[in-house]
């Protein structure tokens, strides 16, 4: 890749001058003044003018025309007639990136801070067909919890993690009800208009919580955890002896919840655009 000069890039004038007593800052003038028209384009807007560009950024237009002209020469964007666009060759270099993603890696972290922030056991769970298993977790440190262990195997219909899993894709929801609705304890929903109208409820709030459903005491609190291209790919929460964790305590721990799953969403690339773009296409 070849050098971009400061000048060349679009740092003149008293902020050229500035920079050369700052050492590194110039540099870093540049590469955030390069993040702000990146973070300009979105999925409503992924072809921009010189005029847009600018506007979006606030930069002045003499600096962004030489800004834009090095990122086109760069390959970091693509110029079609007066029209750019994210380029082919920025999304080449990202590549290697995405390869090797590790849900469980990045997760990790996440859990064990929510582990620390609630006091209970943190779980991350897949689907698979009807089911749903726990592929990580970070125990509680209470001398009383619910057990869990990784691998743990349990049906999507009953408890917070797999209504989750169900209500952000309807695939899960078809192969759960497909493969019968089993009754656990006597708080297992088993009709299926209930359950699709709590599944309505769960995709409004943003999470899960149920109560005793598969086994008696217990409790559970879940919340979706997206995808590099907004795809569901995991629940996560959190899953307490009913004594800690009653509905009581819904409003105090959901939040927290949720705010977790964002950030194991956030690790493995996520972006609220890309989603709100497919909930819009179907």
């Amino acid at each position: 890749m070849r050098a971009v000069t400061e000048n060349a890039a679009g740092v003149d004038g008293p902020e050229a001058h500035a920079g050369e007593g700052r050492g590194a800052a110039a540099p870093l003038l540049v590469l955030r003044k390069i993040v702000q028209i990146l973070d300009a384009f979105s999925i409503e807007s992924s072809e921009l003018g010189l005029q847009q560009i600018a506007r979006a950024t606030g930069l002045p237009a003499s600096t962004c025309q030489r800004l834009v002209r090095n990122m086109v020469a760069e390959g970091f964007l693509d110029r079609v007639d007066d029209r750019y666009r994210i380029g082919m060759g920025l999304v080449q270099r990202s590549a290697p990136g995405t390869f090797g993603l590790d849900l469980v890696a990045l997760s990790r972290p996440v859990l064990q801070a929510l582990r620390d922030e609630t006091g209970e056991t943190a779980n991350l769970y897949v689907r698979s067909g009807p089911y749903r298993t726990i592929v990580a977790l970070a125990e509680s440190r209470h001398p009383v919890m619910r057990l869990f262990v990784v691998g743990m195997v349990m049906p999507l219909h009953a408890g917070s993690a797999g209504k989750v899993l169900m209500a952000w894709d309807p695939t899960a929801c078809t192969e759960a009800v497909g493969h019968g609705l089993g009754r656990f304890t006597d708080h297992t929903v088993v009709d299926v208009d209930v359950l699709t109208a709590q599944l309505a409820d769960v995709r409004e709030l943003g999470y899960a919580a149920t109560f005793e459903e598969r086994d008696a005491g217990a409790a559970s609190i879940s919340a979706p955890v997206f995808g590099l291209s907004g795809e569901l790919v995991a629940a996560l929460g959190i899953g307490a002896p009913l004594q800690r964790l009653g509905p009581g305590d819904v409003e105090r721990l959901a939040p927290v919840v949720v705010a977790s799953a964002a950030e194991a969403s956030r690790r493995l690339g996520f972006r609220t655009d890309v989603r709100a773009a497919v909930e819009r296409t179907g």
